[in-house]
């Protein structure tokens, strides 16, 4: 068994991927009381400490593991993103990267956790943003302390619709070894595919079955505010730059990138999603293309869940859960990956 240590668990998403690809989480954190409930919901009775990362001392992760101490395989995890999101490029009131005291305690505290256990190998997930030039300075700093600590690093921005995810979602995943080599995980679907690539999964493929004689006269939640009648107008797979007037429209009634993008976004049949956030709201897309917010069940189908896997709280809390999380099959690429340079070997899926 190849033995996890993982970190801002959230609702397990990096964690499911992981376990499919053969490895098995012995210990789980995250600061939110509500993600440790969805956790042992999925999980059962893993050991999960509810702490900032920062409050976490050597001596309690030490405890928790008990007898896993000194035989921990994977250390992983995703440090909370807002501080090397694109958003904080427009909220010029909030500081950036490392700069942020916050930004500074999760990765700090990451890299702690990494000196404390010295696992075989870890896993650093994040937004695409901690790779932007003006971030460099914090990606640089977990590439250097990780190598002075002994590993072997690399680095790279996927996007998960090139894994069979039906999302368009890039994120940026550092990976380090202590004795072997690693090799980043070849996309299996594209958007033109060539050879033998798979085209990219649609929002159609996951989510028509789920729009039943029952449920299509349920128009859903409502989206868009006082933008509705314009959400109504928005082609499939298209957002407010559609009322420009460099898109053509007679009557303009917005600038263009005056707004973020996401705003009146409509999802497309024919395409994969884009990001799904960790926000709910009536304004920030993407809604379904029936001119609706999407309901929880189809996000999780999107995020590529398991119908069956379990989120608790309100709806807002579980979309917030949802919308934080690694979707499952990028994960398990990259897991299965890891785990065959530790072994030697592709792990069959769990």
């Amino acid at each position: 068994m190849l033995r996890c240590v993982s970190l801002f668990s959230g609702c397990g998403g990096l964690d499911l991927g992981l376990h499919r690809a053969g490895f098995r989480t012995v210990l789980a954190t995250d600061s939110e009381p509500l993600c440790a409930e969805t956790y042992a919901a999925n999980f059962g009775c893993v050991p999960f400490l509810v702490d900032r990362i920062g409050n976490i001392s050597r001596a309690t992760l030490l405890n928790a593991l008990g007898s896993d101490v000194g035989r921990i395989d994977l250390l992983c995890g995703g440090p909370p993103c807002p501080p090397f999101s694109k958003s904080r490029f427009y909220r010029k009131d909030k500081p950036r990267a490392l700069e942020d005291p916050n930004g500074w305690e999760t990765v700090n505290g990451y890299l702690d956790v990494l000196d404390w256990l010295r696992p075989r190998a870890f896993i650093l997930e994040n937004v695409r943003g901690l790779a932007y030039r003006v971030h460099r300075d914090a990606l640089e700093a977990i590439l250097e302390r990780s190598e002075e600590l002994g590993y072997k690093t690399s680095w790279t921005v996927l996007n998960a619709a090139d894994f069979g995810v039906p999302q368009i979602r890039e994120r940026c995943f550092v990976v380090g070894t202590l004795d072997r080599g690693f090799d980043f995980p070849t996309a299996t679907h594209a958007q033109k595919p060539t050879g033998n690539l798979l085209p990219w999964i649609c929002s159609g493929d996951v989510l028509c079955d789920l729009d039943t004689e029952e449920n299509a006269s349920d128009e859903g939640h409502f989206a868009g505010g006082q933008h509705n009648h314009l959400l109504k107008e928005v082609p499939p797979g298209s957002n407010y730059l559609h009322f420009t007037a460099e898109r053509g429209h007679p009557k303009a009634l917005f600038k263009w990138r005056s707004r973020y993008w996401s705003f009146l976004l409509k999802l497309s049949p024919d395409l994969p999603s884009w990001t799904i956030q960790a926000r709910r709201s009536n304004n920030m897309g993407p809604f379904h293309w029936r001119n609706r917010i999407l309901r929880i069940d189809e996000i999780k189908r999107l995020q590529t869940f398991p119908d069956d896997f379990i989120f608790c709280g309100t709806v807002e809390q579980q979309w917030r859960q949802i919308g934080n999380a690694v979707p499952p099959v990028l994960a398990e690429a990259i897991g299965r990956m890891v785990a065959l340079a530790l072994t030697g070997e592709l792990k069959d899926a769990a």
